[in-house]
């Protein structure tokens, strides 16, 4: 057993991880992320799961990270990074004779298709929705960008327009995705289409507390989603190729196996037997993968079972099909510029999702798929071959455990058929351009990248579990109580899942600053 390591170790190598890691080894701290898989990036990680095919294994378009500042901060684009705009960022396919909803960059021209697909009411309703909830999220964006303190985020949202009451104001931030699009729109495809973007967080829209992550799609207008060149993990390996330049390491294949405390910093033991001392310790793994570790440090065990009992990590929100096909899905009505460069909304009426959820809710597989068709080699020819096309198709809501106690491998492939002909009946014909496919049911996304339950976004993004309650309260500050030295990254804590690495530069700052404060100390004993 070897007594090695750094000042300053990082456990599990997710974006989240490596921000921080960037952070803290460009200001001079030695730096050491611990891996256990052999890829590197977590959810946000490229892989060649096909010949000549780059394959996501999680995440596949960044919307968060380009408002936060950091791939500017850290300088990513010297280390590789390239993002390609999502325009139009969204799109629903035509239904009973009506044309196709297609969501641009530019408001003007999103508002004219709306127009031509819902009607002008619509149109006009949804430029006073993008103007409204453009600068709100903004404001939500300003929040997620920091730690999540009452003070903070009382600056974050100080001095938005509240004309009618900090009352009314309030309300409306708490209200119902649901509600939200009630108030403005009247066509249901587009209240649907809204829904299921605002639904990729997780919760389904009937849940209060929902309203902002519809309101986020108003930020698309502004700056849309971006599709890293060479594949979502094109961030996670610039974010590597920028720690190895500031003297940070990154071992892989080896996972933790305990995090114990040892004098005024910590041990950390390794399943090949490394026994690893640390100041600081940043851990990027899942929360209760996190409690797991003290557990078997040795931490008192009473918090550690009452904090893993509180935490609900949920009945798991999907699963995925990707696919190498011979074409893209030819849409009626649409041309490929139209539908391949963003999302893809395969729902036509809220009742769909509302069904899937509570399936769900029940342990039962959805009465018929939702899925998000995602063909991002219409975008960067480069992640597949010549003549290929490749497509991540999300699809919500899949339990974790199924109730009548089945076993998961059963009903992967049945599912992934019936996710498939989903996209067939909007684009007749795509099931024949299916060439190769990988399924990842709830039970593959756990256990190849540690998603606990299934769940993409670590623990459930509900009201009670965001801002200062995520987790839990006690562990919103991103420290363990009981455990100096120690700080929680990652999509368990504030802002939550989705790619960001606001989380991550969180972490990096409150670390920097216990480290400056002691040796400020130490200089003046």
């Amino acid at each position: 057993m070897t007594a090695d390591g750094a000042p300053v170790l990082v456990l599990g190598s997710g974006h989240n991880a490596l921000v921080a890691a960037c952070y803290l080894a460009r200001a001079g701290q030695r730096v050491e992320v611990l891996e256990r898989d052999e890829v590197i990036g977590g959810a946000v990680s490229t892989v060649e799961r096909f010949p000549g095919h780059l394959v996501d294994r999680g995440s596949s378009a960044h919307i968060m990270v380009r408002h936060t500042g950091i791939v500017e901060e850290l300088e990513l684009a010297n280390f590789g990074l390239r993002y390609i705009d999502c325009d139009p960022w969204g799109f629903t396919p035509g239904a009973n004779g009506a044309p196709p909803i297609v969501f641009h960059h530019a408001l003007d021209r999103t508002c004219a298709s709306i127009a031509a697909a819902c009607g002008p009411h619509d149109a006009i309703a949804y430029r006073r929705f993008a103007d409204v909830w453009g600068e709100r999220s903004d404001r939500v964006m300003r929040a997620f960008g920091g730690r999540s303190t009452p003070g903070r985020l009382l600056r974050s949202f100080w001095g938005l327009d509240a004309r009618d009451g900090g009352s009314a104001l309030s309300r409306e931030f708490l209200q119902p995705g649901d509600a939200l699009l009630d108030s403005y729109f009247r066509d249901e495809r587009l209240k649907a289409s809204l829904a299921w973007f605002g639904a990729q967080s997780g919760p389904p829209m009937s849940e209060p507390g929902t309203a902002p992550m519809v309101g986020f799609a108003a930020l698309m207008h502004k700056l849309p989603p971006g599709r890293a060149v060479g594949g979502s993990g094109a961030l996670t390996q610039a974010l590597a190729a920028r720690l190895r330049a500031d003297g940070g390491t990154i071992s892989t294949g080896d996972a933790v196996t305990e995090l114990r405390r040892h004098g005024e910093g910590w041990r950390v033991r390794t399943a090949s037997g490394r026994n690893l001392k640390a100041g600081t310790v940043i851990a990027g793994t899942h929360i209760l993968t996190t409690l797991d570790l003290l557990r078997a440090g040795g931490f008192d065990r009473e918090p550690l079972d009452d904090w893993a009992q509180r935490i609900r990590v949920g009945p798991g929100i999907g699963m995925v099909v990707r696919v190498a096909t011979s074409a893209l899905p030819r849409y009626p009505g649409a041309s490929a510029a139209e539908s391949a460069h963003g999302l893809q909304f395969l729902v036509s009426d809220r009742a769909q999702l509302r069904r899937a959820h509570g399936a769900a809710l029940a342990g039962d597989l959805p009465p018929r798929p939702v899925v998000l068709a995602m063909s991002f080699s219409a975008l960067d020819p480069s992640i597949a071959p010549a003549g290929e096309h490749q497509l991540s198709l999300w699809s919500q809501w899949h339990p974790y455990r199924l109730a009548d106690g089945s076993d998961w491998a059963a009903h992967a492939e049945t599912e992934a058929d019936r996710i498939i002909a989903e996209v067939d009946s909007y684009a007749p014909g795509f099931a024949d351009t299916v060439v190769r496919r990988y399924v990842q049911t709830p039970v593959d996304l756990e256990r190849e990248m540690g998603l606990r339950g299934g769940n993409v976004m670590h623990v459930e993004m509900s009201l009670d579990q965001m801002m200062m309650w995520r987790p839990l309260p006690e562990l919103s500050g991103q420290r363990v109580p009981g455990a100096p030295g120690l700080y929680l990254t990652g999509a368990s804590t504030h802002p939550g899942g989705g790619v960001s690495g606001a989380s991550g530069r969180s972490a990096a700052r409150l670390a920097l600053r216990a480290t400056r404060r002691g040796r400020f100390g130490r200089r003046r004993g």
